[in-house]
């Protein structure tokens, strides 16, 4: 398991980051609900379920962090893995890959984001890897906005299409 840490944020009380656990699975699911509307909250419930009991699809590493309060609710979440690419990262080298990233709305511009962020990248340097990779819709920017913070760079935009047939 990767170390927790306490950060201070907004000069206030303390947050927790660590690895997310097995009881972390109804507010995790709860969060990414919000992340990804297109889902709902019974089919995070059950995909959060499966992952932190240990059925993680796929073979690659992958993990999750929360941030948690003073009173040990989670208002944030990280979830991050290594691919064996990624667009505009070295080809020849795995990656770290920021798969999803949710601060509650009355935690953000605190630093929260910025917390989590570095855990994921500390994680996947212990992983090996030298580059992070990441994503977001071409109209989200917010999303473009706090990675640039960060000092991640725009490597391609695009739009996917499909059809039914």
């Amino acid at each position: 398991m990767f170390l927790a840490a306490r950060y201070a944020h907004n000069g206030k009380s303390a947050m927790n980051i660590r690895e997310a656990r097995a009881g972390d699975e109804a507010q995790l699911a709860e969060m990414r609900a919000l992340l990804w509307p297109s889902t709902n909250l019974n089919e995070q419930l059950l995909e959060m379920q499966r992952y932190l009991a240990g059925n993680i699809p796929g073979t690659l590493p992958w993990v999750t962090f929360v941030a948690e309060d003073s009173q040990r609710a989670l208002i944030a979440f990280i979830e991050v893995d290594l691919r064996s690419h990624a667009d505009g990262c070295d080809p020849d080298q795995p990656a770290g890959y920021l798969e999803g990233w949710f601060v509650r709305e009355p935690f953000r511009g605190q630093g929260i984001g910025k917390a989590l962020v570095k855990a994921a990248e500390d994680w996947a340097r212990a992983h090996g890897a030298r580059e992070m990779g990441s994503d977001a819709l071409i109209d989200n920017d917010d999303s473009l906005k706090a990675h640039l913070s960060l000092g991640y760079e725009v490597v391609d935009r695009c739009i996917n299409f499909r059809k039914s047939l």
